[in-house]
């Protein structure tokens, strides 16, 4: 399997071990990734709301340079793969507004083209189940994650709205996480905030309500017995896990919950070591992941 690959801007930026575990991870499955290199952010957030036209070009830009590989292409973010199904969806609604992003394209050699050679965007979540497939992805474990609970954290863009993404073609796009984690021998942990906004996208205006949203989230899997939680997402990641000792301080209770992003998951039950996995450089700490993964292999 050959992929076009749109790491995005936060797993290069704040989430380094997100593109370096991806990398480790894409190899492990025999996934050849083909970065998108010249890439630009998506626009979710700030640009998207100060100027929507300037965010769907950005995308049908990057749209463009995957197309120029002939290949289908893969995000690891699902924020970003909300901001470009949002984008897709106006941009092959409309061959008129299609035509006026094309012209400021030109200018780079680019051209957006509505369903060439069946292009498709997906997160690696949507990818891992649906075309490189749980049974295949069974026979790659050498390293089943027995006795871990994990609980699934999806987030807000990846599930909501379901018109937009593809729900209706694939209807159990909000139970996959729950079908990787038991294919790699995770046992799953059901809690109230799994499909609930990790809180990042009011952060800068509401602090508090921000933190209190994580902390909640994070005692409720604790409550619930999880010992970890997996995220496609990095901007969850952010406000799940670097600043779960802020959010502890707001929900006035101890926390120390390990949050995972998927690769890394994925790349333990691959037999991966955690420090080749960036583990080390996550704020709450995932030495009880490791020592109970340990365990279990002792």
């Amino acid at each position: 399997m050959k992929l076009a690959y749109w790491p995005g801007c936060v797993s290069r930026g704040f989430t380094t071990e997100l593109h370096g575990s991806m990398a480790f991870t894409a190899e492990r499955l025999g996934i050849e990734l083909v970065e998108l290199d010249r890439a630009n952010c998506c626009g979710a957030g700030i640009i998207a709301e100060h100027n929507q036209e300037l965010a769907d070009t950005l995308n049908a830009r990057t749209f463009a340079l995957a197309q120029e590989t002939g290949l289908a292409m893969m995000n690891i973010c699902s924020t970003c793969q909300g901001a470009q199904s949002e984008c897709q969806q106006r941009l092959d609604a409309d061959s008129a507004y299609r035509a006026h992003i094309n012209e400021v394209l030109s200018g780079q050699g680019l051209e957006y083209v509505k369903g060439k050679d069946g292009f498709t965007n997906k997160n690696f979540l949507w990818l891992l189940v649906e075309d490189y497939g749980l049974d295949r992805l069974a026979e790659k474990v050498v390293r089943p994650l027995s006795g871990l609970r994990v609980g699934p954290f999806y987030g807000c863009y990846v599930v909501r709205p379901k018109e937009r993404l593809g729900f209706d073609e694939f209807p159990d796009r909000d139970i996959y996480l729950e079908k990787v984690i038991e294919t790699l021998g995770g046992q799953v942990v059901e809690y109230d905030g799994a499909r609930k906004c990790c809180g990042f996208p009011v952060i800068t205006t509401s602090r508090e309500t921000s933190l209190r949203q994580s902390g909640t989230h994070v005692g409720d899997a604790l409550d619930a017995g999880a010992d970890c939680l997996v995220t496609p997402c990095p901007l969850c990641h952010l406000n799940l896990d670097m600043q779960q000792p802020e959010a502890a301080k707001v929900v006035n209770r101890d926390l120390g919950l390990a949050v995972l992003h998927l690769p890394q998951l994925v790349g333990l039950a691959l037999g991966a070591e955690p420090k080749q996995l960036g583990m080390s450089k996550h704020i709450a700490s995932t030495k009880w992941v490791e020592d109970k993964l340990s365990a279990v292999a002792a």
